[in-house]
């Protein structure tokens, strides 16, 4: 039986089962897979009717048929099997892969996943932009991508500073850079000068919800997500420096499959943390999903190599340790003299109260919360004088004897450590300072605890207007990037997010004196992260800028991927019309670059068959028909009187690349 014959025998076959089928006699493809998948009875009936079905899906063994459903599976996907218009048009102009089956539906995940090998291009929008861009993904396979990766030529060179824009007399290596273009050709454009050279990368890119800012034509399977995520990061690992670490935000959707993939590119022993972020209050939800309330994000944080890693041990605010409860009486005396009253009855007696019962005949039950709000206050305000009684840790056999000894006397004893400091004993502990808890931070003495892999202390409540520029759910609080940027870098060193986004991540660099390379695609990068790194540049005051002192100066300098076919892609996905589209055909036969899959003279022949494809699916079949190494000027080739380079973006291009 004939590939064609078999398609419409099995679809006239399965038509015999009603709940194969729509009310309006559309085949549902998926019900039946699941049920071959299921080995159910009624499918396997319905088959085994057909002689030409069983001798191609069943295997005699010993007279009873197997079935085998991975053959079966794999013709019920295939794309010629009830294709669409949109399939049949490829098919008749010899777009279309022959073996673009099954593979690519699979539903699940693993280590080796489809496509693992190949590259995938494509974009990305933010739901807040309310833009209705039509992107495109494809999967390219290592034999049809031959320029895809070489460095591109750069172009539109601006430096912004505080006297406001400027040309580019030359980029320096203590230069901030924003790009704008296809981050994964834009990180391959910057291996060339960057590998091995960056300190942090951090990124927070689309979280493949299914409703997120992901917007791609298609749904954005877990394979096809991770292909995407792996090309990035593969070449991001270049460019880190060895001792340089990495932090990938990302939500419960796929984390787990993120995990993984970075576990290989990484290295599962360069994993530091799993880090969990608290990033809203159950309060504001009006409705509940199944389970719990979804209030967290989380980052992957890994290194490029951990020996090499130096963590910055940091600390974070917290509140009053109810734990410290004795107040030292004559702190002014020998630790041997010292006398101790709960830090309750002192507030208390500073109220003029004698006891906790008769405050409670004045306050009533608003007493707890009144003394707990004084008692943290008072532990503050005298935090050298306010104790706790700890087990020490991993004591000496000195200090274990010690310790018993403490037991048996109402006295403090001073016990001196062999590295100098001392250690106090009472009552078979060691006394705790709630000073020791208090740190610096932003400029304030507060009490503090070492940070953890849980973060709740910082707030995302008003975080739409940092910067001076508004996308809604785009953005991260620049606390949280102050904190990742402290843990993790010294002053001057490279930060890089190429999924800039609203340009918070290059805003907090700027202001805690961190070189920054920023990468966005979307035209939104002029009036987001551009114009909030000139407010920055001015001295605006929210976010970070009064905890870390800042008061404007600085400069960055924006550039663009030279575009060749990005340029139809771009009209393409603006175009609203079957005219527009037919008019931009015609000018990419002349000036595009095209596929080699493209046969001209066939999509010719068929021109009443693309003029009769819907918008959207005309758009497809124009993006695949560009060369998608040809998206942008290969640096090698910018001299090409075709492309246009202005001489002015050469000598720039050439000293970018400069091995000097």
């Amino acid at each position: 039986m004939s590939g064609n014959t078999l398609f419409q025998e099995l679809e006239k076959q399965l038509r015999m089962e009603s709940r194969y089928c729509t009310e309006d006699g559309v085949l549902l493809k998926n019900t039946v897979v699941e049920a071959a998948l299921a080995v159910r009875p009624d499918l396997i009936k319905l088959l085994l009717a057909h002689d030409g079905l069983r001798r191609n899906f069943f295997t005699d063994v010993d007279g009873v048929p197997v079935f085998d459903k991975v053959k079966f599976q794999r013709l019920v996907m295939n794309k010629r099997f009830l294709p669409d218009s949109y399939t049949c048009f490829k098919n008749m102009v010899g777009l279309a892969n022959e073996d673009d089956a099954f593979i690519s539906e699979s539903r699940e995940v693993v280590l080796s996943w489809p496509f693992k090998d190949c590259i995938l291009e494509g974009g990305q929008t933010k739901e807040d932009a309310k833009r209705d861009e039509v992107f495109w993904n494809e999967i390219l396979a290592p034999d049809e991508i031959n320029r895809l990766t070489e460095p591109k030529a750069l172009t539109g060179f601006r430096r912004y500073d505080a006297d406001g824009e400027h040309e580019v007399s030359r980029i320096g290596k203590g230069d901030n850079l924003i790009i704008k273009g296809n981050n994964l050709l834009a990180l391959y454009s910057l291996r060339k000068r960057y590998a091995g050279k960056v300190k942090l990368i951090y990124i927070d890119p689309p979280y493949n919800t299914g409703g997120d800012s992901f917007g791609y034509n298609d749904s954005f399977r877990h394979s096809t997500w991770l292909t995407f995520m792996k090309n990035r990061l593969e070449v991001a690992k270049e460019l880190l420096r060895i001792d340089g670490a990495i932090f990938v935000q990302i939500d419960h959707h796929e984390l787990g499959y993120l995990n993984v993939l970075m576990d290989e590119i990484f290295g599962k022993e360069n994993k530091v943390q799993l880090i969990s972020i608290k990033t809203a209050s159950p309060a504001g939800f009006k409705t509940v999903n199944p389970g719990p309330i979804d209030v967290t994000e989380y980052i992957l944080f890994y290194t490029k190599h951990k020996g090499s890693f130096a963590f910055k041990k940091a600390y974070v605010p917290v509140g009053y340790n109810k734990n410290y409860n004795l107040v030292v009486d004559n702190m002014e005396a020998e630790p041997s003299c010292w006398t101790f009253t709960p830090i309750k009855q002192v507030v208390l007696q500073a109220l003029g109260f004698r006891s906790e019962r008769e405050a409670k005949q004045k306050y009533g039950n608003l007493l707890p919360n009144i003394l707990d709000g004084l008692i943290a206050q008072y532990a503050y305000d005298n935090a050298e004088k306010v104790v706790s009684i700890r087990d020490p840790h991993k004591p000496t056999a000195t200090l274990r004897q010690l310790l018993l000894q403490s037991k048996e006397v109402d006295h403090v004893i001073v016990y001196e450590r062999e590295h100098g400091d001392k250690a106090y004993l009472y009552k078979g502990g060691a006394l705790a300072f709630y000073s020791n808890k208090m740190q610096e931070i932003d400029n304030k003495k507060v009490v503090t605890e070492l940070l953890t892999d849980f973060w709740s202390h910082i707030s995302w409540a008003g975080i739409a207007k940092e910067g001076g520029v508004k996308l809604k759910n785009g953005k991260k609080p620049e606390r949280l990037i102050k904190q990742i940027i402290e843990i993790s870098t010294e002053p001057n060193d490279i930060v890089l997010d190429f999924h800039l986004g609203s340009g918070t991540t290059a805003a907090v660099a700027h202001k805690m004196n961190r070189h920054y390379i920023g990468i966005e695609q979307m035209d939104y990068i002029k009036t987001l992260a551009v114009e909030r790194l000139r407010n920055v540049i001015s001295g605006e005051q929210s976010g970070i800028s009064k905890a870390v002192g800042w008061h404007g100066g600085g400069s960055f300098i924006y550039c663009e991927l030279a575009k060749a076919n990005q340029c139809f892609a771009d009209e393409i996905a603006a175009a609203e019309t079957p005219e527009r589209l037919a008019e931009i055909w015609q000018r990419m036969q002349q000036t595009g670059f095209l596929s080699y899959k493209v046969d001209v003279c066939e999509v010719d022949e068929h021109a009443n068959d693309f003029s009769e494809l819907a918008v959207g699916d005309a758009k497809r079949f124009l993006m695949e028909c560009l060369d998608k190494n040809m998206l942008y000027v290969p640096y090698s080739e910018m001299d090409s009187k075709e492309f246009g380079v202005p001489d002015a973006d050469k000598k720039q291009n050439r000293q970018f690349y400069s091995k000097q």
